[in-house]
């Protein structure tokens, strides 16, 4: 019981103080309140139905790309791991941007935080201002307000027919989308979706936009200008409230299958 109280203790974190404490039938107690706990329950159970969907966010970015009969440019936006994503798409010119908060050693193209490189893009300072993508995926911090400049600035560089993918759009339940990323106790654990799909979500309300949100990996979503993959959402959430978007979900995403995104692709 020791062992298994002290591998507990060390998966969530348990402050030094508490992770000290001999009274291990106190904590064990304490352990059983918490793993029956019904939004620990709920958290677990959608966690587990969420990381055993497919495709996977490259598999989707990867039929985005082939579905162009010419050269490919890709910009990735939050890289942390290549191998996770970045190092599986299959574009003929590959672009990563990440800061190195996470992973220092990541072996990026441009160790910079999304803005100072949108910015230094604007001026020529890297690459060209007249380059312009077939698919930019964000998955930078996830908090509504850096979305959003990220989404801002990738619709100046991705080409007219091309795809602004994002992850990490349908959190399941209110913990995922929380916007504390420290905090792990709570029925999320580690996994973290933070408020994405705010900003996902307010360019769905732009009329000159169409966009969907592939309901696998976290939520996939995709803007496009011109490609008809979903009209705008017609959902009223004013001030941004989960409960509201919860009730509203498939409407206030347009979440659809993978099997839908090709079926209107192939229109």
């Amino acid at each position: 019981m020791k062992a298994y109280l002290k591998r507990i203790l060390n998966t969530y974190r348990v402050s030094k103080e508490i992770s000290k404490h001999k009274d291990y039938k106190t904590i064990f107690d304490l352990g059983k309140t918490y793993i029956k706990d019904s939004f620990h329950v709920e958290g677990q159970s959608k966690t587990k139905k969420e990381t055993a969907k497919s495709p996977k966010r490259f598999d989707v970015i990867n039929y985005l790309l082939d579905t162009f009969s010419r050269d490919t440019n890709y910009l990735e936006i939050g890289v942390r791991y290549p191998e996770h994503n970045f190092n599986k798409i299959k574009a003929n010119k590959k672009y990563s941007v990440d800061p190195g908060f996470e992973n220092e050693t990541n072996p990026v193209d441009f160790k910079l935080t999304s803005d100072i490189f949108f910015n230094k893009l604007s001026k020529s300072e890297v690459l060209s201002n007249d380059i312009k993508f077939d698919v930019i995926f964000i998955d930078g911090l996830h908090l509504a307000e850096q979305v959003e400049k990220d989404i801002e600035n990738a619709l100046k560089f991705i080409k007219e027919d091309g795809y602004i993918v994002l992850h990490d759009c349908n959190p399941p339940t209110f913990f995922h989308a929380s916007e504390l990323y420290e905090y792990r106790l709570s029925p999320a654990l580690g996994n973290w979706n933070g408020t994405t799909w705010k900003a996902f979500y307010k360019y769905r309300l732009q009329e000159n936009l169409y966009s969907c949100c592939i309901d696998t990996d976290w939520g996939i979503g995709i803007i496009s200008k011109t490609k008809r993959i979903g009209d705008f959402s017609t959902v009223k959430n004013p001030y941004f409230e989960y409960e509201i978007f919860n009730k509203n979900r498939k409407e206030s995403l347009n979440l659809i299958s993978f099997k839908d995104l090709k079926r209107s692709l192939s229109k």
